[in-house]
């Protein structure tokens, strides 16, 4: 497949898994090393066409920063591959009878088929618990769809709350609709809650400010489908090196590449 076209399929990518999505974006991006001009125009296209995927953000900014960009996208892919952030998270919920989470959440839903003998208690968020309750339940996991105004009763009967991070910048952390409400319920019944942050989700404020931008209207909050919900909520955040207090403010992964920033013409 040509690079472009590779690129185009990527672009058109939409509800992967981000780790795929990653790993599949690098080797179209690896194609381009015959004709490095066109790196950074397809940089600015990715995040405009994937501005909820910030390890997607990560990636093409790593890759522009680097002395080497097509050698670093090879790393980039094996390191995105080797994120332990699952095993952290088994560790962190070993005690867990029952957990509730938001909607389809990627690593608390692998954490839950591995772990194999704690409840799911699914929140829904744009229909997508359903989903999330099938897949679990698939694989002998006990999960039950939760509609969003019962979130109060499901917290109640938990033992913790995890939620996945689309994104994080310095102080809030960008995810699925409804994870704000979730937090604070969590926050105010004294239940736990942890952030699950992967590789490649922590982001420069320069970043993370146009991630905000492009997908959270201030104005209209409930047109959106993400939700910005500050660090003071959450109890831990849970990430490739482990587990560290929420209360710790967040520490880039990236470089401010601000020139994949620029809207593209077309």
């Amino acid at each position: 497949m040509h690079p472009i076209e590779h690129l185009r399929y990527v672009a058109r990518a939409t509800g992967a898994d981000p780790v795929a999505l990653v790993s599949e974006t690098a080797q179209a991006l690896f194609g381009l090393h015959m004709e490095p001009a066109g790196l950074v125009l397809a940089a600015r296209r990715i995040v405009e066409r994937h501005p909820t995927c910030a390890p997607l953000w990560w990636l093409c900014a790593q890759a522009l920063s680097a002395l080497d960009p097509f050698e670093r996208l090879y790393e980039l892919e094996s390191e995105i591959d080797k994120d332990a952030t699952t095993d952290h998270l088994l560790e962190h919920i070993s005690e867990a009878k029952t957990m509730c989470i938001v909607g389809w959440s990627p690593t608390a839903l692998e954490a839950l088929v591995q772990r194999g003998d704690c409840k799911a208690l699914v929140i829904d968020s744009f229909g997508s618990a359903d989903s999330a309750v099938n897949a679990l339940e698939r694989v002998q996991v006990e999960a039950e769809s939760v509609s969003i105004e019962h979130a109060a009763r499901a917290i109640e009967m938990c033992d913790m709350v995890v939620l996945d991070a689309l994104g994080c910048g310095p102080d809030e952390f960008l995810m699925t609709s409804g994870s704000h409400g979730v937090a604070a319920l969590a926050y105010v019944a004294q239940k736990p809650a942890v952030v699950t942050a992967r590789r490649g989700t922590r982001l420069p404020s320069e970043l993370w400010e146009s991630m905000k931008s492009r997908n959270f209207d201030a104005q209209r909050p409930w047109r959106t489908e993400v939700d910005v919900v500050p660090r003071e909520l959450i109890r831990a955040v849970v990430g490739p090196q482990g587990i560290v207090d929420a209360s710790l403010s967040v520490v880039a992964e990236c470089a401010p590449t601000t020139e994949m920033l620029v809207r593209s013409a077309m």
